[in-house]
C-alpha cells in the first residue's frame, strides 16, 4: 500500500525503534492565521506566511517523473513566536488535466512518510483526480526534504545501543540507553525537533492551502494522515472542503494501547500470510500452519542471537525481520515476493530480498546533514534514518503520557508480558517503539481533548475490516468522536487502507472528492481478494 510503505532509504528498524522553486508574495493582506483557528484570542502576526504564492518548477534529483512539478512553502518554526525562525516545506504536484477546480492534498501516512517521493512513485493511482484537481503532496516538517530529523547515522546512532531484549531484567540500563538515545535525536535533528507534531503540521497544512490559492482544503489522508486531517478540521473548521480519511487512526488511545492494537493486528496478518504460504509446496515455512507460525518465531529469535551479514555493512537481526514482516503484511499483493525473499533467507542465508521490505531498506551511506537548516535539503542529504526518527518524534509529540522512571520500571514487566501475549513476533518491536518516548518532553493533549464534536462539512472515513495497522474499531470510535460530520464507509477487505486495494473504495472516495457524492454512512464495500 502507498500509506506507510515509504521506499526512502532508512536505517534498519532495530536502530530506529523506535522541489526547488521560488517564493513569491501577493500584495493583498490576508488573515494572520485564519479566523477559525482552534486557539482563539490574540494571535501572532502570520500574515507574511499567508501571503505566499507557490511557484512550480521541475523536481530535483534523478528518476523523478517529468510531469511532476515541485515547489516549496515557508512556515514559521514556532507558531507562537514566528520571529524565531522559519522552515521550508517541500511540495510536489501533478497538474489538473481537465477543468481545474483547485487542489487535493495527499498525506501518505507514517508518520514520517515523505509525500514528494511517494507521489512520484505512486502518482498513477491518483490520475482520475486530475480531471478537476491538481494532486499535491508534501514533506511535513521534520520529514524528507523539509528539515529532516535524525538520531544519527548507522552505527553512530545512539539508537543502535538500545537493547529491549533484556529491559525487564535490567530496567536501569534500558532507561539510561533511552535517555542517551533521546539526547542523540535532539542533537542530530536541530531546532525542528521541539516544534514537530501533528498540531504544527496541521497549521502548516493551512499555510499550504492558502499558498495553493484554495479557499478550502480538499484532502485525502491515509493512516496517520487521517490524524492530520482530523486535527486540521478541528483547528480550521471553516476551511474544510472535501476531506477523506482512509485507514483511520485513533485520537484517544495512549501509545501503549496503540502499540498493543498494532501488535495484535500484525499477528493476525502474519498468521493469514503463513496459512496462505503453507499451501505452496515451495513455502520455506513448511506445509502446516501451526508449524509455520512456530518457525517464524524461531527464525526471529535465531537472528536476534546471531545476525547475518548484509552487503551494506550492517548485520540483519530478528527485529529487522520483524520490521520487514510488518511492512510486507500491509498488502496481500506483496505476499508472493515475501515468500520468495524468506526462502532466500532460510535456505541460502541471504537476507538481500527481505532487506527490501524493511522501513525503506538499507542503503549505502550518503552525505549526511547533521543539523538540518531551515531551507530545503538536497534529496541525497536526507538522513538514512529519517522515516523511523520522524515516526518516533511525531508520535511522542502527539502523546501527553510520560511515565517517570519509577513508574516505568515498575510497569515494564507487565508491559512486556502484555505485548508478548499480543504477539510473540511483533510484541518486543512494538513495545520498544512506545518506550522510545521516554526521555522526551511531554507531548500535547490537544488531540485527545480538543479534536471532537466537529462543526464542519461531511468527512468521509474509510475503515478496513482486516487492517493490520489501524483496526476497524478505530474508524467507528473516531467517527463517533468527530460527531455528525463523519460518514463511515465499511471496507470488508484486508490490508492497510482501502483506496489502493479496493476498486469500490477507490471509486467512492474519488466520487466524493470530485463531485461531493457521499455513500450512506455505514455502507459497505465487499472484499476483493485474489486467491
Amino acid at each position: 500500500m502507498l500509506a506507510e510503505l515509504s521506499k526512502r532509504c532508512a536505517a534498519p528498524a532495530r536502530r530506529a525503534l523506535v522541489a526547488a522553486a521560488g517564493l513569491a508574495l501577493l500584495a493583498p493582506a490576508l488573515p494572520a492565521h485564519g479566523e477559525d483557528g482552534a486557539d482563539g484570542g490574540t494571535r501572532p502576526d502570520l500574515s507574511r506566511f499567508y501571503q505566499q504564492k507557490v511557484t512550480w518548477s521541475a523536481c530535483p534529483g534523478g528518476g523523478m517523473p517529468k510531469d511532476l512539478q515541485c515547489a516549496d512553502v515557508t512556515v514559521p518554526l514556532d507558531y507562537a513566536d514566528p520571529g524565531t525562525g522559519t522552515l521550508d516545506l517541500a511540495l510536489a504536484r501533478y497538474r489538473a488535466t481537465g477543468h481545474r477546480r483547485g487542489s487535493v492534498v495527499l498525506n501518505f501516512g507514517g508518520p514520517g512518510g515523505a509525500g514528494v517521493n511517494q507521489l512520484a512513485a505512486g502518482g498513477k493511482d491518483f490520475m482520475d483526480l486530475t480531471d478537476n484537481y491538481d494532486v499535491v503532496s508534501f514533506d511535513p516538517r521534520g520529514v524528507g526534504r523539509s528539515s529532516p530529523v535524525s538520531c544519527g547515522d548507522g552505527q553512530d546512532s545512539a539508537l543502535a545501543t538500545v537493547d529491549g531484549s533484556n529491559g525487564v531484567e535490567h530496567p536501569e540500563t534500558l532507561l539510561r540507553q533511552l535517555r542517551t538515545a533521546a539526547a542523540a535525536c535532539e542533537r542530530h535533528s536541530g531546532p525542528v525537533l521541539k516544534h514537530i507534531g501533528t498540531v504544527d503540521a496541521a497549521r502548516d497544512l493551512d499555510v499550504i492551502r492558502q499558498a495553493l490559492g484554495d479557499r478550502r482544503l480538499n484532502y485525502l489522508g491515509f493512516s496517520y494522515g487521517s490524524r492530520l486531517g482530523a486535527v486540521y478540521a478541528a483547528e480550521f473548521p471553516g476551511k474544510v472542503g472535501r476531506i477523506a480519511l482512509d485507514g483511520v487512526d485513533t485520537l484517544t488511545e495512549p501509545l501503549t494501547e496503540q502499540g498493543l492494537a498494532g501488535a495484535r493486528g500484525q499477528q493476525v496478518a502474519l498468521e493469514d500470510f503463513v496459512a496462505w504460504c503453507v499451501k505452496d509446496i515451495a513455502c520455506p515455512l513448511g506445509q502446516d500452519a501451526r508449524s509455520g507460525r512456530e518457525a517464524v518465531v524461531r527464525l526471529v529469535r535465531s537472528l536476534d542471537r546471531d545476525p547475518v551479514p548484509t552487503g551494506f555493512g550492517e548485520a540483519f537481526t530478528g527485529q529487522d525481520l520483524v520490521d520487514a514482516f510488518g511492512q510486507a503484511l500491509y498488502s496481500r499483493e506483496l505476499w508472493p515476493s515475501l515468500e520468495r525473499a524468506l526462502a532466500e533467507l532460510v535456505e541460502d542465508g541471504d537476507p538481500g530480498g527481505v532487506v527490501g521490505f524493511t522501513s525503506g531498506g538499507y542503503a549505502l551511506p550518503l552525505r549526511q546533514q547533521r543539523v538540518p537548516h531551515s531551507g530545503l535539503v538536497d534529496p541525497e542529504d536526507v538522513p538514512l534514518d529519517n522515516l523511523p526518527a520522524a515516526l518516533m518524534a511525531i508520535n511522542c509529540a502527539d502523546d501527553p503520557d510520560r511515565p517517570d522512571a519509577a513508574r516505568l520500571t515498575r510497569e515494564l514487566g507487565r508491559l512486556r508480558s502484555a505485548y508478548d501475549h499480543a504477539s510473540p513476533v511483533f510484541g518486543q518491536y512494538r513495545l520498544m517503539q512506545v518506550l522510545m518516548c521516554y526521555g522526551r518532553p511531554k507531548g500535547t493533549a490537544f488531540i485527545r481533548e480538543r479534536v471532537k464534536d466537529l462543526d464542519t462539512p461531511k468527512l468521509l472515513l474509510v475503515g478496513t475490516r482486516g487492517d493490520p495497522a489501524t483496526p476497524y474499531r478505530w474508524t467507528v470510535e473516531t467517527a463517533e468522536r468527530l460527531g455528525p460530520s463523519a460518514v463511515v464507509l465499511d471496507n470488508r477487505g484486508e490490508g492497510h487502507t482501502g483506496y489502493g486495494s479496493s476498486k469500490c473504495v477507490h471509486g467512492k472516495v474519488d466520487a466524493f472528492l470530485l463531485y461531493g457524492t457521499l455513500p450512506p454512512s455505514g455502507s459497505s464495500c465487499g472484499a476483493e481478494r485474489d486467491e
